[in-house]
């Protein structure tokens, strides 16, 4: 995992994030946790100070709310992990929330291990979306209507799909198919060029709508 570093704690709960970092400090000695309670507060410490590597953030709090923080710093900073924290458990919601391309979403009722594992993943450039999050992210994408591709996906690029989505890194899928890591990457690149999808979340809902995953 990366070296210790600044992890933002953003809700305005403030007896649960101060409960959470409590936790989090035990599984991570030597990181430097802070609270904010506003989504704009937290805005401007990411500002402030460049030593944050990751931000962990509520959906609901007054003001900025978690999902325009996480669309903000995708979009500016992309660098810097999100991890969400919430009760909300609608489709819609989850939907939404995945769509700010968070690099995390585990739901409040997770165990203190998921949820360390999930910052864990984050630290080390994984993304983490928990069983139930994904079968809410499911609900929310399933009957939507996908766009007719310019060119289909031939049947090598629909399996190396099939695998991306299972979070696989490109060495794993070259062994499981028995190919080339250059040819997994020429694989991944024209799949995105095709479906003119940008992340991996977007991936996804492709796969879902046309029953690839």
């Amino acid at each position: 995992m990366s070296e210790p570093a600044a992890i933002l704690v953003v809700d305005d709960h403030r007896v649960f994030a101060e409960g959470l970092v409590s936790i989090l400090s035990i599984q991570f000695p030597g990181f430097t946790f802070e609270n904010v309670h506003r989504g704009e507060e937290a805005w401007s410490r990411l500002q402030d100070h460049q030593e944050f590597r990751m931000v962990i953030t509520d959906i609901s709090m007054p003001g900025m709310s978690g999902l325009d923080l996480a669309t903000r710093i995708k979009s500016q900073r992309p660098g810097l992990g999100v991890l969400i924290l919430s009760m909300h458990d609608e489709p819609a919601i989850v939907k939404a929330a995945m769509e700010t391309e968070a690099d995390g979403f585990v739901l409040k009722t997770a165990s203190a291990a998921e949820i360390g594992h999930a910052v864990r993943d984050i630290l080390d450039n994984r993304t983490h979306y928990s069983p139930e999050v994904m079968r809410l992210f499911l609900q929310g994408v399933r009957g939507e209507k996908q766009e007719a591709l310019k060119e289909p996906l031939s049947t090598r690029e629909i399996e190396v799909l099939r695998l991306i989505v299972e979070e696989l890194p490109s060495e794993e899928i070259a062994q499981r198919l028995f190919i080339s890591r250059r040819t997994v990457d020429t694989h991944r690149a024209n799949i995105l060029e095709k479906t003119g999808c940008r992340n991996l979340i977007a991936l996804y809902k492709y796969a879902i709508r046309n029953g690839l995953a």
